[in-house]
């Protein structure tokens, strides 16, 4: 454990996501429940309390200027900025609690506050992939990774939209007090431990809203489980307890696929995860289900154009970057 309580100051704002604020706050303080000591504070530019995009409103402890140093300040997002400028008096906020902090962090478009601050010249980013574009044009300087969890450069992280700020926060209780009590905080709030920061935005199960049928959503918990099961047409029928003809209109009609290739495309989000994870090439593929390194470098190649051990090089997670990239 650190010696010292580790300060969070959180900067809200009119029209923030109330997730982006309540989704690390919880991971911080599930950790002082194991011993951690993380201070959390809200603030806003001028010290009056916020409305959320949700219309509930927020409390403050003050203002941006009048707050102590920030071990770690970070800037939740919200719907209005991507849409219009951010106002100067946040991104001065913002700019000040920078100047204080031990490290800056970033929820889904609170990187537009950072990047008007100037915070983000010259460094790598990432925020949600629906606005990563307007983020690239509004600030060229700054390297935007599109499809990234998390992005970690020098002492700047940013991360996705919503629940990307969890994994967010997970990293960080990793990095300040190890992985046993980031496992324990994601095991307590139910949540994955954890999707890494290079991990794409576009896992394939994640792709697009969950199947409507409850057979689809089945064949999902299914490979989920056990990726190296037996998932052929008729075993998929038996377990649940369709025909497999009927089986195949539902892939057909509702997903535009196959049986075939949506475990396969479940592997191969899988099988990414695993290799974020640090796992080797030749154990990914028996981990995640193929039959074989060759099958799964096949996927890799046909999918993103690249070898599984370049994907792996490519999107090494912020844990595993100490020069801060």
């Amino acid at each position: 454990m650190s010696p010292g309580p580790h300060r969070v100051t959180i900067l809200v704002h009119d029209g923030v996501k109330l997730l982006d604020v309540a989704g690390p706050a919880e991971v911080f303080g599930e950790a002082n429940l194991l011993g951690a000591d993380y201070r959390i504070a809200l603030v806003s530019p001028k010290g009056t309390e916020v409305t959320t995009s949700m219309g509930l409103r927020i409390a403050v402890e003050g203002s941006a200027a009048a707050q102590p140093d920030p071990d770690t300040f970070l800037m939740p997002g919200g719907d209005v900025h991507p849409r219009t400028p951010v106002p100067r008096e946040l991104a001065e906020a913002a700019k000040n609690l920078a100047a204080r902090a031990g490290r800056i962090t970033s929820v889904c478009s609170g990187a537009f506050v950072l990047g008007a601050s100037g915070l983000l010249d010259g460094k790598r980013a990432t925020t949600h992939w629906k606005i990563a574009a307007e983020l690239t044009a509004r600030h060229p300087r700054t390297h935007v990774e599109p499809d990234a969890i998390y992005v970690r450069d020098g002492n700047t992280y940013t991360s996705a939209g919503v629940s990307a700020g969890i994994d967010l926060a997970l990293a960080l209780v990793e990095e300040d007090h190890g992985p046993d009590i980031s496992r324990e905080v994601a095991r307590s709030l139910v949540v994955y431990l954890q999707r890494a920061g290079g991990q794409s935005q576009f896992s394939a199960p994640l792709q697009g809203p969950p199947p409507r049928s409850p057979a689809l959503r089945r064949v999902v918990d299914l490979v989920t489980a056990d990726p190296a099961g037996d998932y052929s047409l008729a075993e998929l029928a038996r377990r649940l307890n369709v025909s497999p003809r009927h089986l195949s209109r539902l892939f057909r009609e509702e997903l535009g696929t196959t049986p075939a290739r949506y475990v396969e495309s479940i592997r191969f989000g899988i099988a990414k995860s695993l290799l974020d994870q640090g796992h080797t090439a030749t154990q990914t593929a028996a981990m995640s289900g193929f039959p074989s390194y060759e099958s799964l470098r096949r996927v890799f190649t046909r999918e993103l154009a690249i070898s599984p051990a370049a994907y792996q090089r490519r999107f090494a997670t912020a844990r595993r970057e100490p020069s801060g990239g």
